[in-house]
């Protein structure tokens, strides 16, 4: 197989050269579509699900980021003229006469988001911008950032963040502040922590890169910010101590989410907001700030996710970033997503507000782990099996612990959460089907019609730290079929709707390199008449959902009746090029007892086919139950013992 492990590394100031000509193209790009004030940028393309007017505000805050990082970095040196124009583009916006005045926070949620990357950058651009702002220009954005003092209507979620960050800056200038509302929000982010350095986005399993750009990154900066300290002795906290254990808390972050780094740069292809790209960056660019970290690795990480995007043509030729992946696709997108929103993507850049002489641009560069060899890691809380590969330089995610939802609840699968796999080469499929019936990376009751159940709500069964050179995960689920509510707005979660139980379904993963044995049991649904658990008609196993250049497998392993195998091929179903394959096998009736499978995903094998059915040159692994227990041998010889539910 080919490797896309051996790639060259740059030296850190190459590397800052590199992203400064990187992030200068962005922000020259989005030049031609500022309001003849400033105050507003309004890209082109649809309009987001919040309207124009948010739109144009996400495009000044959001590109307002990227502008600050190069001052902050540069030491206000500033030859294209950034902080005049957004200064005036401030002036205007906070004017509650002017024609081009921005959205307020009272009037439009989204605007408590994009108040936080103003507040940000005034603190960190202070002696440029802030300070040359004439004293009136300054009372007018303290009243428009104050309206947030005292709001009771805060997601509780990563947005408590934005008013920590908003209303510190405001008692650093004077402003109104809210001993309150910080008791609040900072214990909230505490309730979020979880085990090994992760934070769930909110009281759901809601696990996803929200925890590096957003749940580690704002600590990292908030500690820096002037007036911080005050801020949270007010609140009957010490920042020191806070700011310590959230250093601790990033440094172990770091090891999953560098082991989660496609050796081409990829980020792992799961969770909302995915048209924030290279914003998956961020929190190694937070470790350079808080100190924790390898420097040079870090800085590798983060530089290679960005160039992944570059070398597939991100931004296009316009500079601008669109709604979607690689190219456009604006399914990838949420309701709330609009032509500015890919702008923070800028967090991904956060690197740049360190000068040159700092540690993270001066360390020699190191490889990421997937360069070094396999990996095989567990990250608990979201339930994950992290296993890498440096052959084909492809990081897989077995999931057995995220939906983004509860224990128990009966909604929809989302495709960005609930499915059994990601990866950093593949998407999960996205189309309207994906969302209602699941087929890839997916263990499914079918109804006569062919509906799929789904399986949010499940319990995770033990998290088995790697026992040798595999891992073992479970989780069994009630099955349900759900009849979505179409009314629901889009906010990457599961759709509600009516629900009927169908079965209850148990799944074992045994994970190796590029391998999954996937056991599954069926027995009745722990709430309903048998009569309602007649409607399924087959068991179906769905394997990797893959594009051109990749080989996905899914092979019989036990059974007493052989499955019908396929694959179904799906058009425009992912934001990655070409048509999407997606290999299958189907047990009909339901069986009584464990079936099991071999699900493979790997690149291309350059050398010729041979082993395992329709995928030749490779070898398949055998399996054996025995007393409760199932013996896997692996390909190379090597052997896994599981202990079963």
């Amino acid at each position: 197989m080919t490797s896309t492990s051996d790639r060259s590394m740059a030296t850190g100031p190459e590397a800052r050269a590199w992203l400064t000509a990187y992030a200068d193209r962005l922000l020259a790009g989005v030049r031609p579509y500022a309001s003849p004030s400033g105050s507003l940028i309004t890209l082109p393309g649809k309009p987001g699900g919040y309207g124009t007017a948010v739109d144009g505000l996400e495009g000044f805050a959001r590109t307002f980021l990227l502008a600050g990082f190069r001052l902050a970095g540069e030491n206000g040196e500033d030859p294209t003229g950034l902080a005049e124009r957004y200064a005036a583009g401030l002036a205007a916006g906070t004017d509650p006469a002017h024609p081009e005045r921005w959205t307020r926070p009272e009037e439009h949620g989204q605007a408590k988001v994009e108040a936080a990357s103003l507040a940000l950058i005034l603190d960190m651009t202070r002696p440029w911008i802030w300070d040359r702002l004439s004293s009136d220009v300054q009372e007018r954005t303290v009243e428009y950032l104050a309206s947030v003092v005292g709001d009771l209507d805060y997601p509780d979620n990563n947005w408590v963040w934005f008013r920590i960050v908003v209303e510190t800056f405001l008692r650093s200038v004077g402003g109104p502040f809210s001993a309150d509302d910080m008791v609040h929000d900072l214990a909230a982010h505490d309730r979020f922590r979880r085990p090994g350095g992760w934070f769930a986005d909110g009281p759901e399993r809601s696990y996803d890169h929200y925890a590096g750009w957003a749940l580690h990154l704002y600590p990292a900066l908030w500690e820096r910010m002037t007036g911080a300290a005050e801020v949270a002795a007010a609140a009957g906290d010490d920042l020191a101590t806070r700011s310590a254990a959230d250093r601790e808390h990033l440094a172990r972050y770091l090891d999953d989410a560098l082991a989660l780094v496609g050796s081409d740069g990829g980020p792992l292809i799961q969770g909302r907001s995915l048209t924030y790209r290279f914003a998956a960056a961020a929190p190694f660019w937070a470790g350079a700030f808080a100190g924790v970290g390898r420097p040079g690795q870090i800085r590798e990480a983060a530089t290679r996710i960005v160039r992944h995007f570059a070398e597939h043509d991100v931004p296009g030729p316009d500079g601008l970033l669109t709604l979607g992946w690689h190219g456009p696709w604006r399914p990838i997108a949420q309701r709330y997503s609009g032509p500015g929103s890919p702008y923070w993507a800028s967090k991904g850049l956060l690197g740049l507000a360190l000068p040159a002489s700092h540690e993270v641009w001066t360390a020699a560069p190191e490889p990421l782990p997937v360069d070094a060899g396999d990996v095989l890691a567990i990250a608990a809380a979201p339930g994950w099996a992290i296993s890498a590969t440096r052959d084909d330089g492809i990081v897989r995610v077995i999931n057995h612990g995220t939906d983004h939802a509860v224990p128990g609840a009966d909604v929809g699968d989302s495709p960005l959460y609930a499915r059994l796999g990601y990866s950093t080469a593949t998407s999960p499929l996205l189309d309207a089907e994906a969302w209602d019936s699941p087929l890839d990376q997916s263990v499914v009751l079918l109804d006569a019609e062919g509906l799929a159940t789904h399986r949010t709500g499940f319990a995770t069964g033990p998290v088995v730290e790697p026992v040798g050179t595999a891992a073992v995960l479970s989780s069994t689920a009630e099955a349900h079929w759900v009849v979505a509510d179409p009314t629901v707005p889009d906010h990457g979660s599961g759709r509600p709707g009516t629900s009927t139980p169908a079965g209850r379904i148990t799944t074992v993963s045994v994970v190796r390199g590029a391998w999954e044995v996937r056991l599954v049991r069926v027995s009745a649904p722990a709430q309903a008449e048998t009569a309602e658990t007649t409607k399924a008609t087959a068991l179906r196993i769905g394997g990797w959902a893959a594009g051109p250049g990749l080989v996905s497998t899914v092979v019989p392993l036990l059974g007493d009746v052989a499955p019908v195998c396929g694959e179904t091929t799906s058009d425009d179903a992912t934001p990655l090029a070409g048509p999407t394959v997606t290999p299958w096998s189907r047990y009909a009736p339901v069986p009584d007892g464990w079936v099991a499978v071999g699900i493979y995903l790997a690149r291309t094998p350059a050398t010729p086919p041979q082993d395992v059915p329709g995928t030749p040159g490779i070898g398949q692994p055998r399996l054996e139950l025995t007393a409760g227990q199932a013996a896997v041998t692996w390909p190379d010889g090597e052997q896994t013992t599981a202990t079963l539910p």
